[in-house]
């Protein structure tokens, strides 16, 4: 049997000062839907009190919170060459 957190833990991330991941906030305060915060395998989106929260360091690189916003709130690019995630730890 899998276990998916066994799976997890051999991910790794090197993660950039400089996020790949852009998120317009107040394009956000008028979404009613807030999909990126089911859609994020990792969970990076989470609402605290009605606010938007967002971490990008532990991203998947999957880009499926850009693909499902509605208002275009989120700038999605690959981290630069050499960072983001490893699936596979050495």
């Amino acid at each position: 049997m899998v276990i998916i957190q066994e799976k997890l833990d051999l991910v790794r991330f090197n993660v950039d000062k400089e996020p790949h991941i852009r998120v317009n906030r107040e394009a956000c305060k008028g979404c009613d839907v807030k999909p990126c915060v089911y859609i994020c395998p990792a969970g990076l989106f989470t609402l605290s009190d009605g606010e938007m929260l967002f971490s990008y360091e532990g991203c998947f690189e999957c880009g499926a919170c850009c693909i499902t916003c509605p208002r275009d709130a989120i700038e999605w690019n690959y981290p630069r060459g050499g960072y983001g995630v490893c699936f596979r730890a050495a």
